[in-house]
């Protein structure tokens, strides 16, 4: 059952929810440009890319730990929580002196991330009806998209003109911003206290299974071999962790994952589409800046803007998606027509050159709004398919899917980078891949090379978007309930 609240209200809601997910979205982007600096001051190469997998790995294993206690204690408490650690953790970063004291800071930042995005989507469940939860969340979707065209240029605005430490203490006031905002626009929330037994066990097996799965991950997609001793390891604790984490789940009264859920065609079938949606968009953010910038030899500015399409995209295909779902009542034929549109555009992007940029813009567009189409209209699908007091967990394990599926795609699409470019021996790893482009020195094979490597990778790409393609065709065509 749904709370109404008066259109004013909701609205105070809307923006304090939107101002939580654009900073938990934020930081994931807008350190990436700063690391060349704090490689420099720190002296540090080894550990540069745990500055951004810890956060991202934290903020993963969160967000369902998050969803479970929302629904036990309140969501209002839990996102308020989120928040402060966010921002405590965030001066934590600015402070650190070493790269391991950035990195811990990291992680505890990242756990205060998953506690912002996740609770914000679920409590639009508590106060939307689900016809109307899809142009909500398509609000939500455009944040994500402005972090991620903000995030680089803010970043390196900052780094450039005061210090990489600036990245961090501009979320100071911002956090206490977004608390102040957050306090007074959920103050009339209620703040439920069921008594129940907190799966403790579960969250710390969740943590193990979860984080070593995409430390292995991670580690892969900096270069690792899969087979490697680390590699091996952190599988085999993953699987484990996993195995029990299903035992635990079973014979617990108060899950902190149920079980049952899996059981849901209509949500299984939402996280596959959500993850393999995340899986391009995420990967693409990371993979068309690198190709723009080393084939063209851009700067890193406009490679940063080179994902304004796609910026743009989601939120219009949000929008678009959220709009139809609410007059027509169903939410798959949106999620279907998103999943056939990213691999048809993705495959446009591996065989445009990168210099065309009237058609290369066309299909990152094109990719953004298959994605919008699939992210807040999947969340609708699976929030709709469950009871009142499931919302937080469910909206909590969509998103852990969502970035379960960007670590994958991330971590897979530059391992497959890594041995495409080693067979068409060029360097990667110790010499940097731009330097020769950057200084005007690239010799056309060279730049021949890497289109072909780009091009191959990214028709790897289309072909596990036909995976997503699936997903949707499997899900459950059903009429939402309420307007």
């Amino acid at each position: 059952m749904t709370a109404a609240l008066p259109p004013a209200a909701l609205r105070r809601v809307l923006t304090a929810l939107m101002l939580a997910i654009f900073l938990g979205a934020l930081d994931q982007t807008i350190v990436a440009v700063s690391l060349p600096a704090i490689s420099a001051q720190f002296n540090e190469v080894e550990l540069l890319a745990w500055v951004i997998a810890g956060y991202m790995v934290a903020m993963t294993v969160a967000v369902p730990i998050y969803g479970k206690l929302g629904d036990l204690y309140g969501r209002r408490r839990m996102i308020l929580t989120g928040t402060a650690l966010f921002t405590l953790a965030s001066v934590f970063c600015a402070l650190a002196q070493n790269i391991e004291q950035l990195i811990l800071a990291r992680v505890l930042q990242g756990i205060g991330a998953g506690g912002m995005v996740s609770v914000s989507q679920a409590i639009i469940g508590d106060y939307v009806a689900p016809r109307d939860r899809g142009k909500y969340q398509g609000y939500f979707s455009s944040m994500y998209a402005l972090a991620s065209v903000a995030g680089p240029v803010l970043g390196g605005g900052l780094t450039a003109y005061l210090s990489w430490h600036w990245v961090f203490w501009i979320n100071l006031p911002l956090g206490l911003l977004a608390l102040w905002v957050i306090g007074r626009a959920l103050n009339g929330m209620p703040s439920r206290h069921r008594a129940a037994k907190v799966d403790y066990l579960g969250a710390l097996l969740l943590i193990v299974g979860l984080g070593s799965l995409l430390l292995g991950i991670t580690l892969i997609g900096q270069g690792h071999a899969w087979l490697s001793t680390p590699v091996v390891a952190l599988f085999a604790c993953a699987s484990l962790g996993l195995l029990l984490l299903i035992v635990q789940e079973r014979r617990c009264a108060e899950p902190l994952l149920p079980l049952k859920l899996f059981g849901n065609r209509v949500a299984l079938a939402s996280w596959g589409v959500i993850f393999f949606a995340s899986f391009q968009s995420i990967s693409l953010t990371m993979l068309m800046p690198l190709r723009f910038q080393s084939i063209t030899g851009a700067s890193a500015d406009s490679a940063a803007l080179h994902l304004l399409p796609l910026a743009i995209g989601l939120p219009l295909g949000a929008f678009c998606g959220g709009r139809l779902t609410s007059r027509t009542g169903r939410y798959k034929p949106q999620i279907l027509a998103g999943a056939v549109l990213m691999p048809m555009a993705i495959l446009v992007m591996a065989l445009t050159p990168p210099d065309s940029a009237l058609l290369s813009a066309l299909a990152m567009l094109l990719v953004g709004v298959a994605g919008g189409l699939q992210f807040p209209t999947s969340l609708v699908a699976s929030q709709s398919a469950v009871q009142a007091q499931d919302i937080g967990v469910v909206t909590s394990t969509t998103n852990l899917f969502r970035s379960l599926g960007g670590a994958v795609g991330v971590a897979c699409m530059s391992s497959v980078l890594l041995a495409l470019l080693h067979m068409g021996g060029i360097e990667l790893l110790g010499k940097p891949l731009l330097a020769n482009v950057q200084t005007g020195a690239a010799d056309p094979l060279h730049q021949a090379q890497l289109l072909q490597t780009f091009s191959y990778l990214l028709m790897g790409s289309a072909a596990v978007a036909l995976l997503g393609l699936i997903a949707a065709v499997a899900l459950p065509d059903r009429q939402l309930r309420g307007h």
